[in-house]
């Protein structure tokens, strides 16, 4: 009598087989992707700034740098460029600890003030009022913008800093900025958190940065 053939794909012991060399390899996979994720998104150092090496999410003295948007051709969208030094709140010397400590008051603010109920940050958060992650780089708020001149300020920081404080003053669009009681402390440090955020590369998101409008703040503190 012959032996009767079993076709491989009904086999229970190939399947089993198989399912173990699968979840062993995805396995390895996860713990690589892992590993390669956090040297990522690790922050850098003063010292990566000072000797031009661009990390995904630079120091915290990057607050001491110009920071630009240029086209990479190569990966196909936007990518953050820190350029050379540039005061900011009339200084381009603040040191890891200044800026830490600075940074770390903005995040906190941001975080009792929820701004994520209205705005998105770093993708989280509401979608009522504009994308914050790369508002730092909005026009409205340049030498050509419009806030400089209405909030009378002479950078573009004391201009985001009088807006945080006193958004009613500065009327923009129907959907106003409520008034969050932020002090001038907590506005510096908001706004170094925003020009810190800026200066991380996320890849290309948000993915409509380039067509932020320049008229008002459209794009960026608040607006459409």
């Amino acid at each position: 009598m012959s032996k009767k053939i079993v076709s491989v794909w009904t086999s229970i012991p190939f399947w089993r087989r198989s399912a173990g060399w699968v979840t062993g390899f995805a396995a390895i996979l996860l713990i690589w992707l892992t590993f390669d994720s956090l040297g990522q998104i690790s922050m850098g150092t003063d010292e990566d700034l000072k000797n031009g090496i661009t990390k995904r999410v630079p120091a915290p003295t990057v607050i001491n740098y110009k920071i630009t948007y240029e086209m990479d051709k190569k990966r196909g969208h936007e990518v953050p460029i820190i350029g050379e030094k540039e005061k900011f709140f009339g200084r381009d010397n603040w040191s890891k600890e200044e800026a830490r400590e600075l940074l770390h008051l903005g995040k906190l603010a941001s975080q009792a003030k929820n701004c994520m109920n209205c705005h998105t940050l770093l993708g989280n958060g509401a979608y009522y009022a504009p994308d914050l992650t790369k508002a730092w780089l909005d026009p409205a708020w340049g030498p050509n913008g419009s806030y400089i001149p209405m909030t009378n300020s002479k950078t573009k920081e004391e201009a985001m800093s009088k807006f945080l404080q006193n958004p009613s003053l500065y009327p923009s669009h129907e959907r106003m900025m409520p008034n969050l009681g932020i002090t001038e402390k907590e506005a510096m440090g908001l706004v170094a958190f925003l020009k810190h955020m800026s200066s991380i590369d996320t890849n290309g998101f948000p993915r409509n940065f380039g067509r932020m409008s320049t008229d008002g703040v459209t794009g960026a503190i608040h607006g459409k």
